[in-house]
């Protein structure tokens, strides 16, 4: 359903948003004209292709194709959805967000989650005062004290215990009034199988909250305190639980990820909570989850680099080639802590300390060294067949690798280690990539998000941009154009899906918005829209560009016209209908109009 608040909230949001403004606390830029320019934020470039228009309200990339307005440039920065960006805008500017009329479907839903937040919190104080305030906690107690878990750290991760008790919480809990629905629902239960009731999910461990990015309990894990299976039981999925989209820490270590420019990212709340008490604040955890593309989205909202820094026994090595290769191509600049001793990051604290910890931390190696060394490591390079597995493991990062110096150096060791000729890595690596060696770009601060990808333009395409140009700036314009090419009949399919939403506007009486212009089209039509609108038109005026724009594409579409008809009056006239007469005539009429737009 339409919404007229939401419209004016997003006209707010755009009237209030300096695009340039914007852009240049991201891209340095330089003023030529009425437009600026800039190296592309979302691929790797020496000479500026990114431009800015602030009257127009656009930028576009020349060399990856990014385009868009303000909102498509916070969320291609932000790895965030465009209405994610909106938001994120108006928060910085201090502008509320209506809120709607809910269903009562709606009503009832956000009730339902808000009691289950409840309860959770709840759930967290009777652990953490199990643990704490009750003999029953003094297993726990001795766990952590042998994991050499400061008091400190138990108030800061409000940690618990779980009594070795069928019913414990579930009993407490009923007698408060917290209907059964809700501790089953929140996972913090389970119904007994013969239907006699429910019992507790959680027993004779220690429990550690997991709250989301606000600080919000939405689960729990807990560890056993012996050698029983399973080592750590999670929360089952929930309405507020998801491991494939939240990190555990994230709600302290945000602003410490964001000051350090990166995030460190290790296996197991354990870790994370040694981490954290060795001082290092921006370290976050999956939770018993492969590393997910959702998870690296997250992070780089806060930073532009991900450090991994999972366990160094096998096990802990292969989730840090998955995570890897999830990372890769994402934007993120990537390296990999490498806990010596077969050790996790805990034990390594506990055994070295953290000041050795922090000196790991900052001799992370690079992604492409780390792979090297592991590749080296893992694979029997002494055989034929182990050197081109090697090679090949390698060359997904080789790609990666933008400084030609750089790449030149991890050739060369490369063909040393496996004892190949440079030259057989060198076409190896060009038969992988499908291209060429890249050329001299320089240093770059953070991965490319994007790749420059050149285009072949055509006349027509030029033309179609020229009209949507135009086509924006004045609805008259695109009425008296679609008189003269059906926006149907446009070849290209960006500038015809332009076109169309242009004129529904138009037919509906509306004035543009861009905002909800961009938020409709497809993202090959957004750049090609700001395109449109950075493009300059060299020396001819508006009105002259418009008539040589038209001029092209009504002859392209007689052309297509003129085909269509002949290819008609062919096929009439060998079935023996008259009809094809009508299409001659017809066919002749075009071809004679594309003959005077010829000497015009």
């Amino acid at each position: 359903m339409h919404r007229e608040d939401m419209d004016e909230f997003v006209e707010q949001v755009t009237a209030q948003s300096d695009l340039l403004q914007v852009v240049q606390s991201y891209v340095p830029l330089k003023r030529k004209g009425n437009r600026y320019w800039g190296c592309c934020p979302f691929h790797g470039e020496k000479t500026p292709s990114f431009s800015v228009v602030p009257d127009k309200g656009f930028f576009y990339c020349f060399g990856c194709h990014a385009g868009g307005n303000v909102f498509k440039f916070i969320s291609l920065m932000e790895n965030i959805s465009y209405f994610e960006a909106i938001k994120l805008q108006a928060e910085k500017l201090g502008i509320p967000m209506p809120q709607r009329q809910k269903t009562p479907q709606e009503i009832a839903r956000d009730r339902e989650i808000a009691d289950l937040r409840k309860v959770n919190e709840m759930a967290r104080d009777f652990f953490h005062n199990c643990l704490t305030l009750t003999r029953l906690g003094e297993p726990g107690k001795a766990y952590f004290a042998g994991r050499a878990i400061s008091a400190e750290t138990i108030e800061e991760f409000k940690l618990g215990y779980a009594p070795q008790a069928w019913d414990k919480l579930s009993t407490a809990f009923l007698k408060r009034g917290v209907k059964q629905e809700f501790l089953l629902a929140g996972g913090l239960a389970a119904e007994r199988q013969n239907g006699g009731g429910i019992y507790d999910r959680f027993r004779n461990r220690v429990m550690i909250p997991i709250a989301d990015e606000r600080g919000r309990v939405v689960g729990f894990g807990g560890r056993v305190l012996d050698d029983s299976t399973p080592k750590y039981l999670n929360t089952p999925e929930t309405v507020l639980f998801n491991k494939r989209r939240i990190l555990f820490g994230l709600d302290r270590a945000h602003r410490a990820i964001k000051q350090a420019g990166y995030a460190i990212v290790v296996e197991g709340y354990m870790d994370a909570i040694s981490v954290f008490s060795a001082g290092v604040k921006n370290v976050v955890a999956s939770l018993g989850t492969a590393f997910t593309a959702e998870h690296c989205k997250l992070l780089l909202r806060y930073a532009p680099a991900i450090y991994f820094c999972y366990d160094s026994d096998d096990a802990g090595q292969k989730a840090t080639i998955r995570a890897l290769s999830i990372v890769q191509g994402t934007g993120a600049a990537v390296r990999v802590i490498v806990v010596p001793d077969g050790k996790d990051p805990d034990e390594y604290i506990r055994k070295h300390g953290a000041e050795a910890f922090q000196q790991l931390v900052k001799k992370a190696l690079p992604l492409v060294e780390y792979r090297l060394q592991y590749v080296l490591k893992n694979y029997d390079h002494a055989t034929l067949e182990g050197k081109v597995k090697a090679l090949h493991a390698m060359l997904p990062v080789l790609t990666g690798i933008r400084e030609p110096a750089v790449l030149g150096e991890y050739i060369k060791r490369l063909a040393q280690s496996l004892l190949l000729d440079e030259g057989i890595v060198r076409d190896e690596l060009r038969r992988f990539g499908h291209q060429s060696l890249p050329e001299d770009s320089g240093p770059a601060q953070r991965e490319p998000i994007r790749q420059a990808v050149r285009r072949t333009d055509t006349a027509l395409q030029r033309a179609g941009r020229v009209v949507i140009r135009l086509a924006w700036q004045d609805s008259g314009i695109l009425q008296h154009f679609a008189t003269m090419v059906p926006l149907e009949s446009i070849g290209d399919n960006s500038q015809r899906e332009i076109l169309l939403i242009l004129q529904e506007i138009a037919a509906q009486g509306q004035k543009i918005n861009d905002a909800e212009i961009n938020s409709k089209l497809s993202e090959e039509a957004v750049a090609e829209l700001s395109r449109a609108m950075v493009e300059e038109l060299g020396v001819l005026s508006e009105t002259e560009a418009y008539d040589n724009a038209l001029r092209v594409l009504r002859k392209a579409y007689l052309n297509r016209c003129y085909i269509e008809h002949s290819q008609r009056a062919e096929s009439l006239a060998r079935a023996g209908d008259s009809a094809y007469v009508a299409e001659l005539n017809q066919a002749q009429k075009i071809k004679s109009e594309m003959e005077e737009l010829q000497f015009e």
